[in-house]
């Protein structure tokens, strides 16, 4: 099977999404099919078309960039060429191209498309911000109309969603992809003492330094932290500076940052066995994400099979882990004092909340996934075979149709939007 993956970002960029769609890809790739990503050319310092790890990357060039969007004047006829070399659509959103590619796929080259959808869109404050939001939410909403079937990470996070709620009939809940070694105790030792962290509690965060992530909440409840645990440290995993329409908020964080420079650590981007070695090394970690960007939090599952145990947001989506598992506490958003009170309470009671990492493997594994996408994609397929594509004379409806959709999703991102 010759499978395009579409999306905004891909590798070298670290997001939620990309790591998301790089483990499914690889995992398709090592089963056999062919297996191309189309993102955009962000870094005039990547390659233009490459190979990683058996992923064919094809990145189409970029004229400016609007706040975190790109525009590629040269998309649509390099995305119907390669639309056309593959035998399905895997469309990422939310991504302002999304509904030009699903209407490539089924009405110009007359391809089964496949909808994932990983979170909302939410910028920052302002008219212009605004706007951009709801042009994005439209194309999406077209998106929808015309594909195949839209993924959702959890049931949970698809009946909050404004967007998935809209498809109740073409969707479909896939497990995200969650692949994470366990690490022998000797690296987990040494990098204990790397960090200096022997005999002291650890709290692990694990994330892009990015405004809807909840960082100064985290930075807010330190204090209450530090009373019932002095000896406190923070290690932040991920990109910190220069994070693409976040700095900002970066700058903005700066004196808390200063203050706590004792208890607060930055450690950067680190590879994956690096990051299984994060893990172990913590006693607790969290995600205190603030809003519907975030849709579940991969980290959760990589952290629950290192052992560690996990507090987190108490949003639709991201509370599943913690629920499926037990492994944690879910606490309010922006809350301070709650954050500190479940952190302090995981840590004391760590054994408590621990479960064993085959339990956990059970509910969320990288082979799970590409299994079910592959079923997915195979029934797709055939049924798009079988039915054909209406084409010829109905070419003229195309428009009207189209009209007509743009304004089902107007309406449809009033309702939603409030």
């Amino acid at each position: 099977m010759k499978i395009l993956f579409a999306l905004t970002y891909y590798r070298p960029h670290v997001s939620g999404l990309t790591i998301y769609v790089q483990r499914l890809a690889e995992a398709l790739a090592a089963r056999g099919h062919q297996v191309t990503v189309l993102t955009s050319h962000y870094d005039p310092g990547l390659s233009r078309e490459e190979w990683i790890d058996g992923v064919r990357v094809v990145r189409a060039p970029v004229l400016f960039r609007i706040s975190k969007g790109v525009i590629m004047p040269t998309f649509a006829p390099l995305a119907t060429r390669l639309i056309a070399e593959h035998d399905v659509v895997s469309i990422h959103l939310p991504q302002f191209e999304a509904g030009l590619l699903a209407f490539l796929g089924r009405y110009v080259v007359r391809r089964p498309v496949a909808l994932t959808y990983h979170c909302d869109l939410q910028l920052p404050p302002g008219g212009f911000n605004r706007l951009v939001d709801r042009v994005v939410f439209v194309m999406n909403s077209l998106a929808g109309l015309w594909s195949d079937a839209v993924v959702a990470y959890t049931e949970d996070y698809a009946m909050h969603s404004p967007f998935l709620s809209q498809f109740p009939g073409k969707r479909r809940v896939i497990p995200p992809p969650v692949d994470m070694p366990q690490p022998p105790e000797t690296r987990v030792a040494a990098f204990r003492q790397r960090f200096d962290l022997e005999g002291k509690p650890v709290l692990g965060f694990a994330a892009r330094l990015a405004a809807e992530k909840g960082v100064e909440y985290v930075l807010e409840a330190l204090p209450l932290m530090l009373k019932a645990l002095p000896d406190l440290q923070i290690l932040f995993a991920g990109p910190y500076r220069d994070v693409l329409g976040e700095e900002d908020y970066y700058r903005r964080l700066q004196p808390l940052l200063e203050r706590y420079a004792d208890h607060w650590t930055f450690l950067g981007t680190l590879a994956p066995e690096e990051m299984a070695d994060f893990y172990a090394a913590c006693d607790c970690t969290i995600l205190p994400s603030i809003n519907s960007t975030e849709s579940f939090g991969l980290v959760q599952v990589e952290s629950m099979l290192c052992g560690t145990p996990v507090v987190a947001s108490d949003l639709p989506g991201v509370r599943v882990s913690v629920r499926t598992t037990g492994m944690g506490r879910i606490v309010p958003i922006r809350d301070a004092q709650a954050i500190a009170g479940a952190v302090v309470d995981v840590i004391r009671r760590r054994a408590d909340y621990v479960r064993p990492r085959s339990e956990v493997a059970g509910h969320f594994s990288t082979g799970r996934t590409a299994e079910d996408y592959e079923a997915l994609f195979v029934d797709k397929i055939s049924r798009v075979a079988l039915e054909g594509r209406l084409w010829g004379p109905a070419k003229a409806l195309t428009g009207l149709a189209a009209l007509v959709g743009l304004g089902w999703a107007l309406r449809s991102s009033r309702r939603g939007r409030g």
